[in-house]
């Protein structure tokens, strides 16, 4: 029985290499096909003329380019965002993000098809946790990106990733890190490794095998308590990760890759926006190669609360500026579509 066709998108270019070495193929015809794809956006094999006909033969029967169809794209009126609603092959869906900045353009892509993780206040961790996503999905997340922008009418090329959609990318650390190598590869996209951001509620044997990995992506850390009790009830994780544990795994990650971290803080009126709080992350963090990224927050559904509002969002990156921290207000994108950090869900069909 033949077993079924590999999806090209979860191979790095290697493991392509070693297929047509396999087929008994020079690897420079995997090199050709890759370009095709990932530079040309050509997935229809009677066009790519440079691969010989044996050569596509034996690949056309061995690998499918499981591109992600759009069942939704929603703009926002920011005029800056688009929301992908993305159909995976057993028939349930992702959100993906393009986001607009002066100067870059951004792709959130998912990791996960829902999240375990339950953060209180995220319309994805409300939803629970279906699967982990395969490189090959993460990686057609950003390929169709890629593709919106090449199709532009000013075309340009996607240069920046976030790994901040749906799910928590260290709980699925392996295929992670492979759609990053796939992503990165400077023969296809060619996304620098410190153009990607990823981002965990504080995974700590994720946090410290990254370090020692020496993955050169940029690391986010959901903090948004500075005490156990109050990070615990926001954040459910860290029942099993206690915040001085966190901690002392976010030292060891900038120790040993001499790297800062980002810190995100989802500001909460009355809930963690006070004067007190900002000291306490102060204290928290003094002395930390680190940056503070407040997120007012974004409404959900599924919980109650409001989001801090100008004045005490400009009060606490006073009080951090006191303890030598440097901190931004994150710019807001996509709310009214439902796009915003910690926004992204979507029903089972």
């Amino acid at each position: 029985m033949s077993s079924s066709p590999a999806n090209f998108y979860d191979l790095p270019l290697e493991e392509l290499r070693k297929l047509a070495v396999r087929w008994a193929f020079s690897p420079v015809h995997a090199a050709r096909l890759w370009r095709y794809v990932y530079l040309d956006s050509v997935t229809a094999w009677s066009r790519m003329p440079e691969l010989p006909a044996r050569f596509r033969a034996k690949a056309e029967a061995a690998l499918v380019f499981a591109l992600l169809p759009v069942a939704t794209e929603t703009r926002s009126t920011d005029g800056f965002t688009r929301k992908y609603l993305l159909a995976l092959a057993d028939h349930r869906r992702i959100e993906t993000v393009l986001m607009r900045y002066t100067g870059r353009v951004t792709a959130c892509l998912s990791s996960q098809a829902g999240c375990a993780m339950g953060c209180v206040f995220c319309a994805t961790g409300q939803m629970g946790f279906a699967r982990h996503l395969t490189a090959g999905e993460m990686v057609a997340q950003a390929v169709h990106v890629d593709r919106v922008l090449r199709g532009s009418s000013e075309p340009e090329r996607l240069r920046n990733i976030v790994l901040m959609g749906m799910g928590e990318p260290l709980h699925n650390y392996d295929a992670v890190m492979t759609a990053v190598e796939i992503l990165c590869d400077p023969a296809g996209l060619a996304l620098g490794q410190k153009k990607i951001t990823l981002s965990t509620v504080g995974i700590v044997p994720g946090i410290i095998r990254l370090a020692d990995e020496a993955r050169p992506v940029h690391l986010a850390v959901s903090l948004h308590g500075a005490t156990q009790a109050e990070r615990a009830a926001l954040v459910p994780v860290a029942k099993m990760w206690p915040l001085d544990e966190l901690m002392a795994a976010c030292r060891y990650y900038s120790t040993k890759q001499r790297r800062r971290i980002f810190y995100e803080w989802t500001l909460i009126e009355g809930r963690n926006d006070s004067a007190e709080t900002a000291h306490a992350v102060g204290r928290l963090l003094r002395g930390l190669p680190a940056q503070v990224n407040l997120i007012p927050l974004n409404p959900t559904a599924g919980y109650g609360g409001a989001p801090a509002n100008r004045e005490a969002a400009r009060h606490f990156q006073q009080i951090l500026v006191e303890y030598g921290l440097p901190s931004t207000v994150r710019q807001r994108r996509g709310v009214d579509i439902a796009a915003g950090c910690g926004q992204l869900t979507t029903s089972a069909p």
